[in-house]
Parts: structure tokens; C-alpha cells; sequence
């Protein structure tokens, strides 16, 4: 277990003026492997069908961090890897992701991704749906093509968790009952499953026992159930044009986030009248939003939530310290307290 001390340190490190500062330091440290995942991006979102490259390479190059490819190349040098085969793994892992963003958007019928319109507004949900296809069966040839029957395991289970995740949040949307350990199965499924096994991977490449392995696939399961606890408060908290995204989306679709789970459980009768109207009949007037965020500040929605973040952070750093030395270690560990402190 990572000490007190050290764990306070390491989410100290961060800058309060620049919390974005590990971030782009793991992306700057990273810079020629991602050049690598970029070039394979690009290359295998070829197709003579000419909406499939243009409509991946819209929301490919609409942006975003990168995250969980760079957490396999970080995890790869951690690990001390020196080849090539965890580039290809990482465009994988990219195309995993970004299929599910197109399948998610469609499902929610969100209308902004990333502070653009999203591609499912832009082609139509049926291109956004097969498009999303078409990068999954790339990602898995990739993974075909990398040879390693352990990466396959992984990556496909992930894969799969990441689709049981979503029907589960299906099950939770406009269901009041849902309670805080469903919450956490749904992020842990549909979020935290592809955090970690973009970690996991790194450890196989670089032929690093099977205990190196789980402690970077612990790592990447809280990092990332810590993220999405994080993205959850952001919306109903964040600046609209920080996050990327109409704030209350999440309230408008019904859904069942963490904030909200605390704000109903502690909530008085009026209050439960309120949540079954917007969360449950999808009834919303003027100021429902407003009156939503006052609830959840009222009754500690929001800090409980960063609280419960916080612990899982704890948990990552605890995995981490179980792994080599290096200072790659070092950057991981303020990446956990970026994803806490961050602003979108």
C-alpha cells in the first residue's frame, strides 16, 4: 500500500493553476510513440466505401486527449518496452473507444460531442452505427495481426464487458431504485473495463509476470472508475464550454449517475415527487435543472461523490506502487489526481 504521506505527495504534485499539466506532460513524454498510433490511425481508417473514412475521420480528428492509447504506451514503458508492437494496440484500443462513442451518441441521441456536433447529427444515426462497426472489426484485426493470444482475451472481453455495461445502463436509466453499487457496475463495465485493459496489455508486450499484469489492470479499473465518477458530477458542475458538451445532458436522458443516486437516497418526499417526474416520466419545465443541482448540493451529491472518486483514486495509486520504479510511475500518479481535479 502506497503511505499516506506518499499518496498525499503524489496528489499534491498536481498544479492547481494548470490542472491539465499531466496530462500533456504524459502526452509530451509520448509524443513520437502517439506520432506512431496516429499514422496507423489514419491508415486503417481507409475504405473505398468513401463515408466510412470520412465519417471516422471526423470524430477521430474532433479531438480529445487520447487517453486510453496513451495509457497503454505509458504502461508499456513503465513495463520497459522497447518495441513497436504496442502501437498497433494502441490504435486498437482508440478504435475500441471511438466505436463506442459513436454507438453511445446514437443510444443517447446527443446532438454535441466534444464542443462540435457529434457524427451521428452530421451522417445519421445508420452510417454512425456501422461506421462504429467497421472500427471495431479493425481494432480487432489489429489485434490479429499483433499475434498474442493474451492481448486477443483481453481486448475482446473488454469489448464485451463495454456492451454489457451499456445495456445495464439501459436498466438503470429512469429507475430510481438504482443504488450506488449498480451505478458502480454500470461505470466499471462501460468505463473503467477499457482503462484497464489498455494498461493490462502493456504488461503482455513487454513479457512482465502475471503480477505486473494485474497490478496495472487494478490500476487502470479505478483510474477509470474514478474518471467516469468525475465526468458525472462535471455534468451537472462544469462550464458548458470547458466540457465539451451541453451541461445536463445526463439529466435530460434520465440517467441514473452517481450525484443524483446520493441526491434521491437522501432525499425528503418532495423531493422524490421532483426526481419521478424529470428522471422517471421525463417531465422537465423551466428551472428543473436549476432546482436538480440545488437537490444535489443539498444533500452532498457532489462532494460524496468526489469522495468516493478520491477512494478509488487511492486505490490506483495503491496498484501502482506494486509495480517497477521508473518515472513513468511518477507521471501516472499525478495523471489519477488530473482526472480528480480536472475542470472538463
Amino acid at each position: 500500500m502506497i503511505a499516506a504521506a506518499e499518496r498525499r505527495r503524489a496528489f499534491d504534485s498536481i498544479d492547481a493553476d494548470n490542472p491539465t499539466a499531466a496530462l500533456d506532460r504524459l502526452s509530451d513524454l509520448l509524443a513520437g510513440d502517439m506520432q506512431s498510433v496516429n499514422r496507423i490511425i489514419v491508415d486503417r481508417m481507409q475504405s473505398p466505401v468513401a463515408l466510412i473514412p470520412q465519417l471516422a475521420g471526423y470524430i477521430v480528428a474532433a479531438g480529445g486527449k487520447r487517453l486510453r492509447p496513451l495509457l497503454t504506451l505509458a504502461a508499456a514503458e513503465l513495463c520497459g518496452y522497447s518495441g513497436e508492437r504496442h502501437h498497433k494496440l494502441a490504435a486498437a484500443v482508440e478504435f475500441i473507444h471511438t466505436a463506442t462513442l459513436l454507438h453511445d451518441d446514437v443510444v443517447d441521441e446527443s446532438e454535441r460531442r466534444r464542443g462540435q456536433s457529434s457524427a451521428n447529427a452530421l451522417f445519421g444515426n445508420q452510417a454512425s452505427v456501422l461506421v462504429g462497426d467497421f472500427l471495431f472489426s479493425r481494432s480487432f484485426e489489429l489485434m490479429v495481426e499483433d499475434g498474442s493470444l493474451d492481448v486477443l482475451r483481453i481486448l475482446s472481453r473488454a469489448s464485451a464487458v463495454i456492451a454489457e455495461g451499456e445495456v445495464l445502463q439501459l436498466a438503470t436509466t429512469n429507475n430510481l431504485e438504482t443504488s450506488v453499487a449498480e451505478y458502480l457496475a454500470v461505470v466499471s463495465a462501460k468505463t473503467a473495463a477499457l482503462f484497464a485493459a489498455s494498461c493490462e496489455i502493456g504488461a503482455i508486450v513487454a513479457d512482465r509476470p502475471a503480477t505486473e499484469a494485474e497490478a496495472l489492470y487494478q490500476f487502470g479499473l479505478n483510474f477509470g472508475i474514478a474518471f467516469q465518477i468525475v465526468d458525472d458530477v462535471l455534468d451537472y458542475s462544469a462550464r458548458e464550454a470547458l466540457l465539451g458538451k451541453t451541461i445536463g445532458d445526463d439529466f435530460r436522458e434520465g440517467k441514473m449517475t452517481l450525484p443524483v443516486v446520493y441526491a434521491i437516497s437522501r432525499g425528503s418526499e418532495a423531493d422524490q415527487v421532483f426526481w419521478r417526474r424529470t428522471l422517471e416520466d421525463m417531465e422537465h419545465r423551466e428551472g428543473d435543472l436549476d432546482h436538480a443541482i440545488a437537490l444535489i448540493k443539498r444533500h452532498d451529491g457532489f462532494t460524496t461523490a468526489i469522495e468516493l472518486a478520491r477512494k478509488h483514486g487511492g486505490l490506483a495509486l495503491d496498484a501502482l506502487a506494486r509495480l517497477p520504479f521508473r518515472p513513468m510511475r511518477g507521471v501516472l500518479a499525478s495523471l489519477v489526481e488530473f482526472c480528480i481535479a480536472r475542470e472538463f
